[in-house]
């Protein structure tokens, strides 16, 4: 199901000491943030000009969402092919609104720190997040930091569609909400397919719970009744056909 309920986006306004690859207020160096990430853009190229127009982050800490987001509309600077529009349905007017990548890069830096990236189809994210930063002469990201849950569908499932809405169905997500690609909601579905393709929803969520209420975990089991173990009449007579062949066995002193 969604984490929607869950989540509360935010603008990337929270000090960049809270987003590093360990929570620095616990002083833990055990802690493995990662964020799903997605972007929507105004086409598929950053080299023909191409901008990023939507971010969305969702923060996981030992794979299991947190609750902290990090979602920014932005303003490409330039027209909305249509073929796009159509895919997300952001319209070069609504985009007028919001910032430029400029005013948000410093936000979204500190957001995902130095945190892995969990992103389906990494090379296309990862290009387009580069393009803009380079543009500012900022650093870019490295390739090596991101999870590409499409290698890891593929991987997992050969030759079955690794798109994200084959992944929803697959694993029952729902997806119903998806009526245009948006990368908030996108991201907040990925957080779910990549729980699923490590083993699972939410790993060890009962366990930390537990932890934190400093109670134990009991499973719920049925009684079984004991099973029998005494021999039964043919067993004893193969018994004692073999001790008979014994010298001085044990079984008759």
């Amino acid at each position: 199901m969604p984490l929607a309920a869950a989540l509360t986006p935010r603008a990337g306004t929270v000090p960049a000491a809270r987003y590093s690859g360990t929570l620095q207020r616990s002083g833990r160096t055990d802690i493995m943030r990662e964020i799903v990430l997605d972007t929507e853009t105004t086409g598929l190229d950053p080299n023909a000009g191409h901008r990023v127009i939507e971010i969305g982050c969702i923060e996981l800490v030992n794979h299991i969402p947190t609750g902290e987001t990090y979602h920014q509309y932005i303003n490409p600077e330039r027209t909305m092919p249509q073929e796009a529009f159509a895919v997300h349905g952001l319209s070069e007017a609504f985009l007028a609104q919001h910032p430029v990548f400029a005013d948000v890069a410093a936000a979204f830096v500190d957001f995902i720190g130095d945190a892995t990236l969990v992103i389906h189809n990494a090379a296309f994210d990862i290009g387009f997040i580069n393009a803009e930063l380079a543009r500012l002469d900022r650093d870019t990201v490295p390739i090596g930091r991101a999870v590409d849950t499409v290698r890891m569908a593929r991987a997992k499932f050969p030759g079955a569609q690794a798109s994200l809405d084959a992944l929803c169905r697959r694993f029952e997500i729902d997806n119903s909400a998806r009526t245009n690609h948006g990368a908030l909601l996108d991201a907040e579905l990925l957080s779910l397919v990549y729980l699923e393709l490590i083993g699972g929803r939410q790993p060890g969520l009962e366990l930390a719970s537990a932890k934190r209420e400093g109670g134990s975990i009991q499973a719920e089991r049925p009684l079984r009744p004991a099973r029998p173990h005494a021999p039964s009449a043919d067993e004893l007579e193969a018994h004692a056909a073999l001790v008979s062949t014994l010298s001085d066995p044990l079984w008759r002193r």
